[in-house]
């Protein structure tokens, strides 16, 4: 069972694996009303298209900080609760505060703006998604053997899915079955939406719970019995680790980072813009209007449109581990963004809305890879000791286009698209076929251990 001396980390349960993945239902609960509804709330609190995406640069920008930071000093957290677990569950805490203060700024609207509060909710919120998304990725690369690294991202994709189709869903579900009322005065959020922020902030701390008190993480005791000693660690600490290992991050993650860009690119312009795209395009109403019945159907038919998305990639997730076995994980990758792509381009000439489903699906291929594939192969790529770190860094391959966006998504859009947010879609239709091309470049350092039984 030694190889080298070292010891292979055993086999884990589907159930194992379901239990330790858990919390990303909560998660992606939260983040997917963050998606989903966030434009249209701060469209509400009277933002302009002109400007939509500038509201948006506070939330990648906290994520470049911190997920890094995370991700460093998590690598060396050592306690009761455990290694990865003390920051999700921190992230989880701070991001259900955030999900149910976002569409009640205009409550502090005698002291602040409402779209100023706005804003900082949202910044609050993805910096806490940020404090609990990467630990979660470094504890599936610290707890399975390398042979089950597929199955332990794809199953955390499949629960991503079905958080995400259950906060997409939840505003229309509240309006159609429930008749809670999706109207509400300029500059209110309506109740449908705000009893949806609260539900998310109660489902992600729950369900972060569930992960805590039913994983377990190896002491580091037993850690160490599974890796190599990690010479660097001991002669480096601090910042000057830090920009050692940035410095010297594999050739496998930079050429990662140039998929990632044009992925999250891609992915940004369609949350930002495809509220008022939908609104103006499919259902024809002025840019003006926010407040109106129709712009409110359009928002949560918008909601819905991502639920689709995320119910595809759940359901696709699964069949992931099959479909490497057959591709292999570049090819996997590639085909799945192209069918993104097709799919946000296809917007364009969408005029019956339930048409947009179709559309959703391709998105939803892509989503469900990009949550999967990149970190599978990353996970294959660095040092074990160094998960943590490098799960932060690589995040800034995700930031780091999304502020790109921020700052010249809104002057495209006004400047050389006249103000039509539709081709803000087709854009990102565009840099998400770039990525499919791209990944086909990355070298994919494959390296499955299978265990020796005596």
């Amino acid at each position: 069972m030694a190889t080298r001396g070292i010891l292979q980390k055993p086999r884990m349960s589907f159930w194992q694996i379901w239990n330790m993945s858990f919390g990303f239902l909560g998660i992606q609960f939260g983040f997917a009303l963050q998606t989903g509804y966030a434009s249209s709330i701060l469209l509400k609190f009277g933002a302009k298209v002109d400007n939509l995406s500038w509201f948006w640069l506070a939330a990648p920008l906290t994520g470049m900080i911190i997920q890094p930071i995370i991700g460093h000093y998590s690598d060396r957290t050592w306690n009761r609760l455990g290694r990865r677990r003390p920051y999700f569950l921190t992230g989880a805490i701070l991001s259900g505060v955030a999900l149910c203060f976002l569409p009640n700024s205009s409550g502090l609207a005698f002291l602040i703006p409402p779209i100023i509060v706005g804003a900082g909710m949202l910044m609050l919120m993805d910096a806490s998604f940020n404090v609990a998304m990467e630990p979660f990725r470094a504890l599936v690369a610290d707890n399975l053997p390398d042979s089950q690294h597929n199955t332990g991202f794809s199953l955390q994709t499949c629960l991503i899915g079905v958080g995400a189709i259950m906060g997409s869903f939840l505003p229309s579900v509240l309006a159609d079955w429930f008749h809670v009322s999706q109207t509400a005065p300029k500059g209110i959020v309506p109740n449908n939406l705000l009893y949806s922020f609260y539900a998310g902030g109660i489902v992600l701390i729950g369900c972060i719970l569930w992960t805590v008190i039913k994983t377990k993480e190896y002491s580091p005791e037993e850690y160490a019995k599974f890796h190599e000693p990690d010479v660097e660690t001991v002669k480096r600490s601090g910042i000057k680790e830090f920009l050692h290992d940035l410095t010297n991050m594999p050739k496998t993650m930079k050429q990662l980072g140039v998929v990632q860009f044009f992925s999250w690119f891609a992915l940004f312009s369609m949350w930002v813009f495809t509220t008022s795209a939908v609104a103006s395009h499919i259902f024809h109403l002025p840019a003006t209007d926010t407040s109106s019945k129709q712009f409110n159907i359009a928002s949560d038919f918008v909601g819905k449109m991502f639920g689709v998305y995320n119910a595809v990639s759940a359901v696709y997730a699964l069949s992931l581990p099959w479909i490497v076995k057959k591709l292999n994980r570049k090819r996997t990758h590639a085909f799945s963004l192209t069918m993104g792509s097709i799919g946000l381009i296809s917007v364009f000439f969408v005029q019956n809305h339930y048409l947009l489903f179709l559309s959703m699906a391709g998105v939803g291929l892509a989503w469900g890879s990009i949550l999967a594939m990149p970190y599978a192969i990353l996970s294959s790529s660095i040092p074990a000791k160094k998960i943590g770190v490098y799960m932060g860094l690589f995040n800034f391959f995700i930031t780091f286009p999304q502020i790109v966006n921020s700052l010249t998504g809104s002057l495209i859009v006004k400047y050389l698209f006249n103000s039509e947010a539709i081709y803000g879609l087709v854009m990102a239709g565009v840099f998400m076929f770039l990525a499919a091309i791209s990944v086909l470049f990355v070298k994919d350092g494959e390296k499955i251990q299978i265990i020796e039984t005596a």
